[in-house]
Parts: structure tokens; sequence; C-alpha cells
């Protein structure tokens, strides 16, 4: 029972709190930013709904910088999906422009008098900002407070969170076990041979594909940590964390290569193994059906309000989440520390009372207290909300 009660153990925050108060000098500025008609910032914003969000943010970091009026995204058809959602079929449009109000002008289209107008175009930004340029152009408002879902989206998330609470706390676990994860990666699912000969002959036909290191070999992947865990091992850390067989886990995330197959061992160990289909009542997830992005949200914020999350690899959702909670209060969020544990994963000798002590001592950063963003290159802001969008009693204001 009470190794029960330590997986459920929320982190200390160390009195972290958000904090959104900002310079004299910035203020000064916003009267003459607001008034400004002359310049507008249009963008497009392609890939899921993560990613989507992440480029959301830096448009209005952008156009902050500028003093431009930020015209609403433009959502780009996802064309793996098919997904054709616009910006407020998915967040709540008239809640953005009424939290940046103060900070950036938000307006639905461009005005007549600019329509003529000789576009200047950009497609590229940088790639890393330092602590100080965040701070002084406004990513801190944006990423958590301002971007909120739409109504419908919250009011249906929220109903399925209240289902899983309904016994008692939940992990929420975003599995990235999906087929074009494995070809993207330049991983193998481990299913079996005919399935890893599936991925492996998509890879050679559309090599384009394969976003990871292409003169590494599978195993070199695997054992650097850049490859997703397979139901195996997720279960396999889990256990050894000390999450209880009773333990509810709500799982998102697209459906996994090797359908209902490839979670058996996950489902076998932890039977109370739920997703959004499971839990919705009949009817409800019908008005989003079509809608990858939609639904991708809805995992997002089940996962955002879980008492505790983990994801399967990293990803644009897994960070978003990172910070999120952080934001919120330092929820637990595990951090799967693939590069150190998976030589221990592989050593078939190692006494499994042995093996878990090992794997919770790897792992006892992730668990503790809050991680702040640093001057490395992997630490933004909407990752590592502490210390630069976070105040505690001895901080300063930014």
């Amino acid at each position: 029972m009470e190794e029960e009660n330590e997986f459920w153990k929320q982190p200390d925050g160390l009195g972290f709190r958000p904090c959104l108060r900002f310079s004299r000098e910035y203020e000064k500025t916003n009267a003459v930013v607001l008034k400004d008609r002359s310049k507008y910032l249009m963008v497009v914003v392609s890939g899921g709904m993560n990613q989507q969000r992440h480029q959301i943010v830096d448009a209005v970091v952008i156009a902050r910088i500028l003093g431009a009026a930020l015209v609403v995204p433009i959502l780009q058809v996802n064309v793996i999906w098919g997904d054709e959602s616009e910006f407020s079929d998915i967040f709540d449009l008239e809640h953005f422009k009424r939290v940046l109000a103060n900070d950036v002008r938000v307006v639905s289209s461009l005005p007549s008098t600019h329509l003529m107008s000789r576009p200047v175009e950009e497609k590229r930004t940088p790639l890393h900002a330092s602590p100080q340029w965040i701070r002084q152009h406004y990513l801190r408002r944006v990423a958590f407070p301002a971007l909120r879902f739409a109504p419908q989206i919250l009011e249906l998330a929220n109903k399925i969170a209240e289902r899983m609470r309904s016994k008692g706390p939940f992990l929420a676990l975003h599995l990235r076990m999906e087929k074009d994860v494995w070809v993207r990666t330049g991983c193998l699912p481990g299913l079996s041979p005919e399935h890893d000969l599936i991925i492996n002959e998509e890879r050679k036909q559309r090599p384009e594909l394969l976003t990871a290191r292409s003169n590494m070999t599978y195993h070199e992947r695997k054992l650097a940590g850049l490859c997703p865990l397979n139901a195996v091992e997720v279960t396999r850390l889990l256990k050894a964390l000390g999450a209880p067989k009773s333990a509810r886990i709500y799982w998102a995330g697209g459906h996994p290569f090797g359908g209902k197959e490839a979670l058996l061992p996950l489902t076998n160990k932890f039977p109370h193994f739920y997703n959004k289909e499971d839990l919705a009542l009949p009817g409800e997830l019908e008005p989003f059906a079509n809608s990858a992005s939609i639904m991708a949200a809805i995992d997002y914020t089940v996962s955002e309000l879980s008492d505790v999350f983990m994801p399967s690899h990293g990803g644009n959702m897994g960070r978003a989440i990172q910070g999120h909670r952080a934001y919120a209060g330092h929820k637990k969020y595990i951090t799967p520390n693939k590069r150190q544990m998976l030589p221990y994963f592989l050593n078939s000798s190692l006494p499994e009372a042995e093996f878990n002590r090992i794997i919770k001592d790897l792992h006892r950063d992730s668990l503790g207290q809050p991680d702040f963003r640093t001057n490395k290159a992997d630490r933004d802001v909407t990752k590592y909300p502490a210390p630069v969008c976070m105040c505690n009693d001895s901080t300063t204001e930014p």
C-alpha cells in the first residue's frame, strides 16, 4: 500500500507559481503596438494539433516583436489525416483574443486596405531563443492561459477525465506506437518478424519519411534512446516505478500498429486500461469523428488533467504537457530515461528486485522537484516554464 501511495505522490513545486507580471518598459509599448494599423502578420500552421499549437505560440511572439496585428492563423489541411478543421473548431477564439487584448491585436481577417499589398514572406524563424529574449517578447502568456481549446472540446474532455477519476487517481499514458511513428523514427515495433518487415519495406519505399539519423542502425538508435518504448517496455517501466496492478490508465494517441494485440502486454498487467473511445458515451465522439486534431485535443486535455502523465516517446504533445503540468503546479510527469535504462532491459539475468531498484534510481530526478529551464538548446520555455514564466517568494519581477 505504501508503494502504491508513493507512485501517486506529487512532486514538490518549491513554491513556484504562474507569474504574469511584466516590466514597466514592456507595458509602455502596449499602446503603441495596439494602435498600429500598418502591419499585419498572416501565418499558415501545419502538422498535427500539437505541432500547430507550437507554431501559433511562435506567431504571437513574432507579431509582438513586429508590432503587427495577428490575423487568426490558418490551419493547413493535414495530409496524413485529411483534417480540415479551422482555428475556431479546435481553439476558443474569443478567449484567445480576450487574453491577448493588451499585448497583441488579433483580427479575424486581413482588412480590405491590405488585400492588394505586397506581402513579405518568411518561412524560417530562429530555432532557439534566450530566456531574456523570451521574457521580452511575450511567449509566456500564449502557451498556457491564452491558447485554450474550444468549449465543446473542454466539456467532453472534462467528462472523460471525471469518468477516469471516479474510482481514484489515474495515469495518462501517451503511446507513440502508430505505424508512421515507427517508420519516421527508424525503429521497429518488435511485435513479430512480419510486422518489422512491413515497417522496413515502407521505409525503403518512402525514405523521405525518416526523420531520425540515417547513418545509425536500428540497434544504435534503440540504445541511444531515440526509439519509442513498445508495450512490453512501458509495462516493465511502470511496474518498476511502483504502479499498482489496480492503476487506472488512460492511453492517448493514435491506434497502435498491430492493433489491440500490440497492447496486450499492458492490458494483461494493467486491466483498467481505457482510451476516449472506451469512456465516451454513444454519440459523444461522433461530431468530431473526422477531425484528428480535435481528437488529439481531447487526449491532450485528459492527459493534462491526469494525476500522473508519462509519454512513451518525446514529441510536441509530451513537451507541451510537461510545461503545462509544471505551470499548473508541478503535477507529476514521468520522463522515461531511455538511454540509461535500456541496457538493463536487455539484461535477462538481472533479478527483478534489483532491476526495479535500478530503474527507480534512474528516474528519481524525474519524479522529484521541478526541472528548470537552462541555456541548453533543447530547453524551450513551453517545456520548462520555471523560472522564466513562474515566480516564488525569492524571485524578482521579470
